[in-house]
């Protein structure tokens, strides 16, 4: 494998590329991102910088620092898309950077080094959630440095890095650098001092008290403030209700299957998926039979990626988010594997049949998903078509790309290769696919909202744009649950405007007797509904919807 040359540049130039190109592109989703995004919107419009709020009402299931980010920006540059999610961006970039420094330390070659950092910046998991304003992969940042401070003997900025985590989203900060930190010590507390070139982890009184103090010096004001202001109500509901029940309840979703993150983990570092799945393999179970052992350095990454896996894994309500963490210590056992495999088949031929099995996967992976974008054009609504076309010429010439690679045994070139193709894909799904023509669905509604909002009415939505239309209109909403109160806020003698399917407006109709007046409507598709159905049997009157703005009056 050819040494890289520049290796800091050309990370944060590709990480550039795929987190922040095009990054105000997409309007604000209606998931948990326009939960963020409209609440530090908020924070600028109120100048309470304390308490968050969303819809104008308090919101404290998260904590301060996700808000603050992103509201400073609004300050300085104005609302905007970008900088809603700015901070989970800068956060993606950091940990690309981060995990360059960490694959340095626990890596033999340089190179390999590098290229975990360049799967981390073009892996699907970490490209998705850099473009949403989210606080998970800032936590992923802090949780990850945490660790890595700790390992390196330095513990003040350990505790920085974890009360950093803890303001962004709370006890997780501390957690799964826990989860981490204490099975690497046990195991590494039994090996000689002197083995291999890192020194053992050790729980010393001293930087524990150095940690904690910084910990609380950081961490703990702004919590102190919000229980001097909302009481032990606030307390409650944010450690109890949002992080134990999330944990150990069905509360918040139902029970999942115990190998619900298996999928995750194995789509989250698409498009390096199927190196993943072919290639470390060998080693594992050489591990497992006790034909070779774990050195020091791979023990730690085993751990890093294990430890947490089977915390979230335990958990009842599993969310997909959560595991983040472990993808920077994956990357780099997989960019590790690679590169003895790359190195292996430089010099001799028969090591290269898991490259060549992974490549021609990996190209023949490209040419399907191109004819599914193909397949899939007419329900992409918010595509333009030739960039839709663009796509799909790009994975198949990425396809191409690879297939002539495994052809020519040209496996020195591969890792580079398959960077840049990875980039282009991944840049291909989001341009080509998901984020293209303005206005998109939610800014038309609320341009209609504000042309016929004339008195104050009050505006309601129902199974639609219930997280992301207040931050297109500014105007508070009423949001509702089922049809007796849908029928009852359109019952209303004053005039009121409600957003919902067209589909939903008509059975409002039929069942509470309602005489409607339709003041607009527009074809909408939510990019958190495209599943695989999507793209294996569109159907334009599942798969996008036809949203309806009417009146009582």
């Amino acid at each position: 494998m050819p040494a890289v040359r520049a290796p800091l540049v050309t990370l944060v130039l590709l990480s550039l590329l795929t987190f922040a190109l095009g990054l105000g592109r997409q309007a604000i989703t209606d998931g948990d991102e326009g939960y963020y995004a409209e609440a530090s919107r908020e924070m600028v419009e109120s100048g309470d910088w304390l308490t968050p709020h969303f819809n104008y009402a308090d919101r404290w299931q998260k904590p301060i620092l996700y808000y603050w980010a992103s509201a400073a920006t609004f300050a300085v540059a104005g609302v905007s898309e970008w900088g809603a999610r700015g901070f989970a961006a800068a956060s993606g970039i950091a940990l690309v950077l981060l995990t360059y420094a960490i694959g340095l330390r626990l890596l033999t070659h340089t190179d390999d080094a590098w290229l975990g950092a360049a799967i981390v910046a073009t892996c699907y998991g970490y490209f998705m959630l850099a473009r949403l304003a989210l606080p998970d992969l800032p936590l992923a940042l802090f949780a990850t440095l945490a660790v890595y401070l700790w390992l390196e003997r330095r513990p003040g900025l350990a505790g920085l890095a974890a009360a950093m985590g803890f303001l962004d989203k709370g006890p997780l900060a501390l957690v799964v650098p826990a989860l981490i930190l204490i099975p690497i010590a046990w195991r590494e507390h039994t090996w000689k001092a002197t083995q291999g070139d890192l020194r053992p982890v050790s729980f010393r009184p001293g930087d524990f008290a150095l940690a904690g103090l910084v910990f609380v010096v950081v961490a703990t004001p702004w919590y102190a403030a919000m229980f001097a202001t909302h009481g032990s109500a606030y307390l409650q509901s944010f450690f109890i209700g949002d992080n134990l029940e999330r944990f150990a309840t069905d509360r918040f979703n139902s029970p999942r299957a115990l190998w619900f993150y298996v999928p995750i983990v194995i789509g989250g570092v698409f498009p390096w998926t199927l190196y993943l799945v072919v290639l470390p393999w060998k080693r594992g179970i050489d591990v497992i039979r006790r034909r070779a052992a774990l050195t020091r350095e791979e023990w730690r990454l085993v751990v890093w990626t294990v430890a947490p896996l089977l915390f979230f894994t335990a958990s009842v309500g599993k969310q997909p988010r959560y595991i983040l963490p472990v993808l920077p210590p994956l990357a780099l056992l997989l960019a590790a594997s690679i590169g003895k495999r790359v190195r292996l088949a430089a010099t001799h031929p028969g090591g290269s049949r898991g490259l060549a099995i992974a490549t021609w996967a990996t190209a023949g992976l490209y040419v399907v998903l191109a004819a599914l974008l193909f397949r899939a054009g007419p329900v992409l609504i918010n595509a333009y078509p030739l960039l839709l076309l663009v796509g799909q010429a790009t994975f198949v010439a990425t396809a191409i790309v690879l297939a002539w690679t495994a052809v020519g045994r040209q496996w020195l070139d591969l890792p580079a290769r398959m960077t840049i193709g990875a980039a282009g894909v991944l840049l291909s799904i989001q341009f080509g696919a998901l984020a293209g023509i303005r206005p998109e669905a939610v800014e038309t509604v609320a341009a209609v909202v504000r042309a016929n909002r004339s008195a104050n009415e009050s505006i309601a939505t129902y199974q639609t744009l219930q997280r992301n239309l207040v931050f297109y209109t500014g105007l508070r909403q009423v949001e509702l649950y089922d049809d007796r109160q849908a029928i009852d806020f359109l019952s209303s003698d004053d005039r009121v405007l409600l957003v919902a399917p067209a589909s939903t407006v008509l059975r409002l109709q039929q069942t509470g007797g309602l005489a409607l007046k339709a003041l607009g409507s527009v074809d909408y598709l939510d990019p958190a509904s495209i599943r695989l159905d999507t793209l294996l049997f569109p159907q334009s009157r599942r798969d996008v919807t036809d949203l309806l703005v009417v009146t009582n009056r």
